[in-house]
């Protein structure tokens, strides 16, 4: 495990809008994955319980619109609260396999009242213990109307055997100095997580494997029409204003000198596996290292705050 790492990639369509039967799902595919002996599971991003793409197409921007009220208030109810061990069968999934995972959700922390959400990237060692959860930096264009501002508590790495792991949400990872945070934290395996398309991960995975000198992840949803389910509120309504395959994929592998370990699938659901040799990340930095000899931090230092967000502190 040290030295070669099997990770598997599963491209799912996330069960829209029912948080406990999206956690089924996904302890399912730990279960399959475990079969084939995997080290490391990813998920796409807003995996549980799913990403809003009702917005653009019902008027999300209509202010106190009673549709958008009522579908927020949904979406609410079907965030994953950590503190509420919402994630407690997916790590007690992942412990009795002995393997890792990084993993989409919307969080609704009780932290920041419990009512907020935002679009968090969870990582859980194979012991089944939360390491970090990284809540987006900066939603993006109409996710702003659902989704809060995160802050850089999540921004951190995990060794695996000898990889050093780190990961990012959607446009974060167009991010300069977001990826350089990573790098900086000696990450040699970037997990880059989207709510689907292929247009995103076809040329952003092999150039942040070759920036990063780094194996590099795309890890995608799938989204389509019929996948909204009938028991949510305006369901016709959505499925009326959407796209027939909002997200179409494009979970993808690269090397870190650009080549496709896995190339983009792109339009169906599907499991599947790489070994990664951490002996390529050696190769690659041996001319080219981003936060190491080919650094200037007289010049260009870069200051993370890891501090988590809260709206008010406590002194008694």
């Amino acid at each position: 495990m040290a030295e070669i790492l099997k990770i598997a990639l599963p491209q799912i369509a996330p069960i829209w809008m029912h948080k406990e039967a999206g956690l089924g799902k996904v302890n399912d595919q730990i279960d399959q994955a475990a079969v084939e002996g995997a080290n490391l599971i990813v998920f796409g991003e807003g995996c549980v319980p799913g990403y809003p793409f009702w917005l653009e197409g019902t008027g999300g921007a209509k202010f106190d619109d009673l549709m958008q009220k009522e579908i927020h208030a949904y979406y609410q109810q079907q965030a994953v609260c950590i503190e509420d061990g919402d994630l407690s069968s997916v790590c007690a999934t992942l412990k009795r396999h002995q393997m890792a995972a990084y993993i989409g959700i919307i969080e609704r922390p009780t932290s920041r009242t419990g009512f907020s959400l935002y679009c968090s990237y969870v990582y859980i060692n194979p012991n089944g213990e939360i390491g970090s959860v990284h809540r987006k930096l900066m939603p993006t264009h109409e996710e702003r109307l659902v989704w809060s501002i995160g802050d850089g508590h999540g921004l951190r790495t995990h060794k695996l055997g000898d990889f050093t792991l780190g990961g990012l949400n959607c446009w974060e990872n167009w991010m300069p100095l977001a990826r350089t945070a990573l790098y900086g934290q000696g990450e040699n395996l970037h997990i880059a997580c989207w709510p689907g398309n292929v247009r995103n991960t076809i040329d952003t995975t092999p150039f942040m494997a070759k920036e990063g000198r780094s194996y590099a992840v795309g890890i995608s949803c799938i989204m389509r029409r019929e996948d909204v389910p009938m028991d949510m509120p305006y369901s016709k309504e959505i499925k009326a204003t959407m796209p027939n395959m909002p997200a179409d994929g494009g979970s993808c592998i690269a090397a870190p000198d650009g080549s496709w370990v896995l190339e983009p699938l792109v339009g169906v659901e599907g499991l599947r596996y790489a070994c990664l040799d951490f002996n390529m990340v050696r190769m690659e930095r041996q001319n080219f290292d981003p936060m190491g000899h080919y650094s200037r931090p007289d010049v260009l230092p870069l200051n993370l705050d890891q501090t988590r967000q809260t709206g008010m502190n406590i002194k008694s």
